[in-house]
């Protein structure tokens, strides 16, 4: 899973991307046809945004931290504990995933925001590779509430708490409400997500929305 980013607003907030999504969502263990295979999760419309959601978004968060790199991301709901690494942007502009063959592994994207300061801090991984689920696959299952623990290299922990979670088609992908600036501390996790074919692959992303309530 690629997007291309173009960097808008201060050193605390994310980019703004294009529409333009790369060939890294073929989901190539779905391709092998393994006798029970299934496709990850996907978000119900019961965990998108709603009006309340949006009317609640200006309320107080927890203290923005100081910028800081992460190191690992924890998600309990989902059983993710994974390590991440810095992600840039490649030649043509797109942004860098992880190896695909580390299938435990996420990244974040370093000219962002880190996770726990004010801005959008994006974190991505893929959801399977040839040999099996990988670190996102069951990111779809989420539910709002849940927590996501960011551990950070000054020794602190961001918490954040579910705001959403949702599914989009890579024609209709919301740049601006993904990637956008924020005047809290907020993180995005994507990862490939949608229908999928043999032909095409996935098909669009799964993004969850959270917001940081918390710190130790």
């Amino acid at each position: 899973m690629r997007r291309r980013f173009r960097r808008t607003g201060g050193p605390g907030n994310a980019a703004t991307a294009a529409i333009t999504v790369f060939a890294l969502c073929a989901g190539m263990w779905l391709l092998r046809d393994v006798t029970g295979t299934q496709a990850p999760p996907q978000p119900s419309a019961a965990q998108a945004h709603t009006e309340d959601d949006d009317r609640s978004a200006g309320r107080a968060s927890a203290p923005a931290l100081p910028p800081s790199p992460p190191d690992r991301i924890r998600i309990p709901a989902i059983d993710v504990d994974a390590p991440l690494t810095g992600l840039g942007l490649t030649d043509t502009g797109s942004l860098d995933v992880p190896p695909a063959d580390r299938e435990n592994l996420a990244g974040w994207y370093e000219a962002g925001a880190t996770p726990g300061e004010t801005g959008t801090a994006i974190v991505a991984g893929h959801v399977d590779n040839a040999d099996g689920p990988a670190v996102f696959y069951s990111l779809g299952a989420l539910r709002k509430g849940s927590t996501i623990e960011v551990d950070r290299r000054d020794g602190g922990v961001a918490v954040f708490t579910v705001d959403a979670v949702e599914v989009y088609d890579a024609q209709g992908f919301p740049d601006g409400k993904v990637y956008g600036a924020a005047p809290r501390p907020e993180l995005r996790v994507i990862t490939c997500g949608g229908g999928w074919s043999r032909t095409t692959g996935y098909q669009g992303n799964v993004v969850v929305y959270a917001h940081l309530t918390g710190s130790r």
